[in-house]
């Protein structure tokens, strides 16, 4: 990665951790850094070290403490040759020493199908796995069942249209007519069953996500997983009975207030459950760290569930994400596509009206902490006006490019070396392959902060870089085979990058449109 060599090279002569940055404006560098004012060091010192380096075209000094740096176009050309090599593997870092780590996300009840509201965590969830992979942790996806307790007794008594209904719907309606039983428990479970088998699950496949695990709170309990956590709390003096309940001492570890375990009527509360699940995670399962990902709705769970874990012995290896709600607009108006009581917009009305692709990245494009509006004009657009299909069209212009060049004999990358490229490239050229060296940061800073809409912003800068180049140079150029050799390995490592971020999104990447 050239922003890692760079800071290897600043750190040898300050001795302190640098921090590189691109400027907003291309004219001060592709690098920039403050570190000669953090340490205390003369920027010219830097500079006289630096400014001979085979990286830099030249090292400037910029205001107060600041350095500028412009990257070679040998350096630019040596990074494209290690991406022709390297191909699907460019991007692979290991800062993530294969440790254990998993993400759990979506989790929605089963006890209906999944709305864009709850499912919101799918996409994120998915490619934040993804990209830790690639980042070198070994990671695992689950989702999480929550089937026991009330809303299942509740959904129990939907099914059977009993007074105390609380879910309606043609889904409701069909369960009605296939069950058998009366006893309103044992129809939830049997509900909340065939609801993740014929809705869920179906949902999350059109998503294109494969979890490594499904695990249900109902085998918590069957296992007694549950009850031994709340046995080793009991035996550390964490719980206490109060008003005929039994009360979790999760004040002892910052939480505002002391939490239910168990209730009066000898029910056991979600906390419960939860903190037996993060038992079974890290301590069966053996994960270094997990992930939660959860609607906005949880926030007011999450200090019993951090207490909880930090009681069990796994202080600091929990980290949860909340993300804000959608809202699906249809030219500027909020929109109910939903037949079922009008009440939500579920998932798959949503892919089947724009794919799949195009919800995955909508979804991806805003941070998790941000409201999503999710535009359905725009979404239903087959032209460079909708990302999607911009960034899609650049990989089947390439493939289509590439099919055309068939006649060409290209060197392989272990043959070439940076003479195998034009003598002086075009400005244009030079910028795509910028922001091609920028994968791995992306990777890197993603896996490092989780904000997963990196990945379709750089799709899209990515995509107008070559979409510029594509305008501007002509690349089967028959007058001049040298020229049209190194523009083919160019596009070609382009197709490398922009696919690799395709993949990483869940996202199919076309080779004809």
């Amino acid at each position: 990665m050239l922003r890692e060599k760079i800071e290897k090279l600043i750190k040898d002569i300050v001795k302190k951790d640098v921090q590189l940055e691109h400027p907003t404006d291309s004219k001060f560098g592709d690098y920039s850094t403050n570190v000669a004012m953090k340490a205390k060091v003369d920027p010219e010192k830097i500079i006289k070290e630096l400014k001979d380096n085979p990286l830099f075209e030249k090292v400037v000094k910029a205001g107060p403490g600041f350095i500028n740096f412009f990257l070679s176009q040998k350096a630019l050309q040596e990074e494209l040759l290690e991406i022709l090599e390297q191909k699907d593997n460019y991007g692979q870092l290991e800062i993530g020493n294969n440790k254990k780590v998993q993400v759990e996300f979506i989790s929605a009840n089963p006890t209906g199908p999944l709305t864009v509201a709850n499912a919101r965590g799918g996409p994120f969830g998915d490619v934040l796995a993804n990209v830790l992979n690639k980042a070198g942790f070994k990671t695992e996806k689950a989702y999480y069942v929550n089937d026991a307790g009330m809303q299942i007794l509740a959904l129990g008594n939907s099914v059977l249209k009993n007074k105390e209904a609380k879910y309606q719907g043609e889904y409701i309606d069909k369960l009605n007519q296939e069950n058998k039983e009366k006893d309103p428990y044992k129809v939830g479970q049997w509900a909340a069953k065939k609801i993740i088998k014929d809705l869920i699950q179906k949902t999350t496949d059109k998503l294109k996500i494969k979890y490594n695990e499904w695990i249900f709170e109902s085998d918590l309990y069957k296992s007694n997983k549950v009850d031994k956590t709340l046995d080793f709390l009991r035996e550390k003096g964490l719980i206490f009975e109060k008003d005929k309940a039994e009360w979790f001492k999760s004040s002892k570890f910052g939480d505002e207030r002391d939490r239910v375990v168990i209730k009066s009527d000898k029910q056991k509360t979600y906390l419960a459950g939860d903190i037996a699940l993060h038992s079974y995670k890290f301590k069966d399962k053996k994960f270094d760290k997990v992930i939660n990902i959860c609607g906005a709705d949880h926030h007011g769970d999450i200090p019993g569930l951090m207490a909880g874990v930090e009681a069990i012995g796994y202080k600091d290896k929990l980290e949860i994400i909340l993300l804000q709600f959608v809202t699906i607009l249809d030219k500027g108006e909020k929109k109910k596509m939903s037949k079922r009581a009008g009440l939500y917009v579920t998932m798959d009305e949503l892919i089947d009206k724009v794919g799949s692709d195009v919800v995955r990245f909508f979804f991806l494009q805003k941070s998790h902490n941000t409201h999503l509006n999710f535009d359905l004009a725009l979404a239903q657009e087959q032209s460079n006006k909708n990302p999607v299909f911009y960034v899609q069209y650049a990989h089947a212009r390439i493939c289509s490019i590439l099919k055309k060049a068939e006649d060409v004999i290209l060197s392989k990358a272990k043959d070439l070396d940076s003479s195998g490229f034009a003598l002086r490239m075009t400005k244009t050229e030079l910028n795509l392959i910028k922001k091609l060296t920028k994968f791995p940061e992306i990777i890197e800073d993603t896996a490092n902060d989780y904000q997963v809409q990196r990945l379709p912003s750089y799709s899209l800068e990515l995509a107008n870089a070559f979409h510029k180049f594509y305008e501007q140079c002509r690349v089967l150029d028959e007058k001049n085979k040298e020229l049209k050799e190194s523009r083919i390995n160019l596009i070609q490592a382009t197709k490398i990058v922009l696919k690799n971020t395709l993949e990483l999104m869940g996202i199919s990447a076309p080779e004809k449109m």
